[in-house]
């Protein structure tokens, strides 16, 4: 393989002749060797994006070149457009706040743009990773910037995603709202329900997810960029400070605004707590959501579409595969969730050391959101009820008796149930019918009866 020289703080190192990257990378992918997941490539396109208004901003005020800059920004929307992918392949979990992420960036941007100007790969005296690329920037404001940016695309994804699935479970809302089915408490029977109602409280579950994903958006429109090392601007032109977060606002079409205080939002990263909590949420409704469908799938009063062969010794066996997929996922995002709280509270005076962690960590849990809504949306969409299995359960249950207690009162009901019991009769319905009359009986069963909000005298 043929090798070019190049030199940094430590020394000089080979490179691969014909790579994009240079040195910085070089010596990180020898480093970082943990997680053999890469940097997200959601993190990667937004940081194009965040370069190429840097270079933006430093060309209008005369600090680079009409040549140079664009050369960069050409460079910066290939990448942003997911060309090149094979020069970041550094580790998703890497020291140094995210330093060797920006310089992979720099690197490939600013070889990239060589090549644009007819020059060759490594010839850094024409266009340079840090004096053209970085000019007038940190990993401190370019990196987290950059993960907003990647996490508010990520969140309106997630966003649309959920609604769909909220849909789904509306249309089985209304789908199974003459059905009548037990409740359940405790794991135990409860008072009469219809299906439809039950499947309100999943699309409802989903909705307020749908709703915290859209506003939490808000949490992440103020950035850094401009504060360089430490939030103070030390080395950026006031000029630039300012123009350069009109020029992010046109390139990615967010509605970001500076931070009024840059040191804080450099040294602090709890707004992504504050995100991932949100998430945390969501994450929770899908593990419950799930669960509560692998039941009602076991009771028979619903059937899951069957997607797969579930045994590989038992014939015939389907299980309810994409359910138990969507808890698992729940899990894993809440797992990530917790690693963002951890690696936020882990920063250390005027910058969070562990963004990479933090950054992993959060578009993970969005992807992972997205992906279970995703998968569960067109799942619920089969779903189909068994109303005489409910009807079953139902009128062979004691709680039946429970919907006639404004018309007979506790201690009556009470002695008709002891009665029931000591005829050896197992149908309740018929029993209460041979007491009360069919019209009343299934009058006070009647789906609009059980879901009035209420009884009138």
């Amino acid at each position: 393989m043929k090798k070019r020289t190049e030199h940094d703080l430590l020394g000089e190192l080979a490179v691969p002749a014909d790579a994009l990257y240079g040195i910085h990378t070089e010596r990180a992918l020898a480093n970082f060797r943990l997680s053999g997941r890469t940097v997200p490539p959601a993190l990667i396109r937004a940081l194009a994006q965040v370069k190429k208004a840097c270079a933006l901003a430093n060309r209008e005020l005369g600090f680079q070149t009409l040549e140079k800059s664009d050369a960069i920004c050409r460079a910066c929307d290939e990448i942003a457009a997911g060309q090149h992918a094979a020069a970041f392949q550094l580790d998703a979990l890497q020291g140094g706040a995210g330093t060797s992420t920006n310089m992979n960036l720099n690197e490939v941007i600013a070889n990239r743009a060589l090549e644009l100007l007819g020059a060759a790969r490594g010839d850094y005296a024409k266009l340079h990773p840090i004096e053209d690329v970085n000019l007038h920037q940190s990993t401190n404001d370019v990196y987290p910037t950059a993960l907003k940016v990647a996490a508010i695309f990520g969140l309106r994804e997630l966003s649309a995603a959920l609604a769909a699935l909220q849909g789904a479970f509306q249309r089985k809302e209304k789908a199974f709202a003459g059905i009548v089915k037990l409740g359940r408490t405790e794991m135990q029977d409860a008072v009469p329900i219809t299906m439809g109602a039950e499947f309100s409280a999943f699309a409802e579950a989903f909705a307020r997810d749908r709703w915290r994903t859209f506003k939490a958006e808000e949490r992440l429109r103020t950035v850094n960029l401009g504060g360089t090392a430490i939030g103070t601007g030390l080395t950026a032109p006031r000029s630039y400070i300012f123009l350069v977060i009109e020029k992010l606002r046109e390139i990615t079409g967010l509605g970001l605004t500076r931070a009024e205080n840059l040191v804080d939002a450099t040294a602090n990263a709890d707004c992504f707590v504050e995100v991932a909590g949100s998430l945390n949420a969501c994450a929770t409704n899908f593990i419950k959501t799930a669960r509560d469908l692998r039941l009602l799938h076991m009771l028979g009063e619903i059937r899951l579409p069957a997607v797969q062969a579930g045994s590989s010794i038992m014939p015939g066996k389907v299980n309810p595969v994409l359910a138990e997929a969507a808890q698992q996922a729940g899990m894993q995002a809440r797992a990530a969730g917790a690693l963002v709280a951890e690696a936020a509270s882990a920063g250390t005076l005027q910058i969070n050391e562990f963004l990479p962690l933090l950054a992993a960590s959060l578009l993970d849990q969005i992807a992972l959101l997205k992906s279970a809504a995703d998968m569960l949306a067109p799942h619920v969409e089969g779903i189909t009820a068994d109303a005489e299995t409910c009807r079953h359960y139902l009128d062979y249950s004691p709680a039946l008796i429970t919907a006639f207690l404004p018309r007979i009162g506790y201690e009556q009901a009470q002695q008709w149930l002891a009665e029931f019991k000591a005829t050896a009769q197992t149908d309740l319905r018929t029993f209460l019918i041979g007491k009360l009359g069919k019209e009343i009986v299934e009058q006070t069963l009647a789906p609009e009866s059980l879901m009035a909000l209420g009884y009138k005298k």
